[in-house]
């Protein structure tokens, strides 16, 4: 089954300001989605809307057919968004056994390898309030993707992470789109989004649009069977 996210006219008003000017997309799986845009320019609040955190004052979003904010609709969403809320006393693995007791879909099994995918410990013992900033992005991470999920949103998923750590995340981004998911990625390193991406969005003083032109990752490999 491909998954689907499906946006029709939707948009969002907080008293007289319009954060989300109308916009309608499809987006399938099995693919990379760029949102690029300055900062403030409306990337999180969509996302948030996407994945259905905020409702939109108008329009719809639908996953799978279904309207995110059907009553007792669960979707599988991975999301990292902003600042992620995880318990500063915990250790990474406690945090994420926690997390795991909502849906139940993942087993101590699943965290503990997800933790070394990630390239975090699971067996360390420093509670998470000793994390570094890096390390702290990588259990984000974690929990995004322990559950694999049919959704997932990243909000500038290599923030705070050293060189090597940002060659995994790609990786990862890469490998989960490829088991059939659908990601969609912000990132301010134009490199992400780039080599990632298969289209990319342009998002500015909250109007979203498809962006024409650029190397995204799709025309690259067109290109390379070409060239072959």
């Amino acid at each position: 089954m491909e998954h689907i996210l499906s946006v029709k006219d939707i948009s969002k008003t907080i008293g007289k300001k319009k954060l989300i000017c109308s916009t309608s997309f499809e987006l399938h799986g099995g693919h990379v989605y760029g949102f690029t845009g300055e900062n403030g320019s409306g990337k999180t609040m969509l996302f948030r809307i996407l994945s259905g955190l905020v409702k939109p004052t108008t329009g719809t979003v639908h996953m799978d057919g279904i309207d995110i904010h059907t009553r007792g609709f669960f979707p599988s969403i991975g999301l990292i968004i902003e600042y992620s809320s995880l318990w500063p006393d915990l250790t990474g693995f406690e945090n994420l056994l926690f997390l795991s007791e909502l849906n139940k879909r993942a087993t101590e099994k699943d965290i503990i390898a997800v933790m070394k995918r990630v390239g975090l410990n699971p067996d360390n013992q420093l509670p998470i309030r000793k994390y570094s900033l890096g390390m702290r992005q990588r259990l984000n991470l974690a929990q995004a993707i322990m559950e694999r999920p049919d959704f997932l949103f990243l909000d500038e998923p290599t923030n705070s992470i050293d060189q090597d750590g940002v060659v995994l995340v790609r990786k990862i981004i890469c490998e989960e789109s490829k088991r059939g998911a659908v990601v969609l990625l912000t990132s301010h390193i134009s490199q992400d989004i780039c080599e990632l991406c298969d289209a990319i969005f342009q998002v500015n003083s909250g109007a979203c649009s498809l962006m024409a032109g650029g190397a995204t990752r799709e025309q690259k490999k067109r290109e390379e069977t070409m060239s072959c």
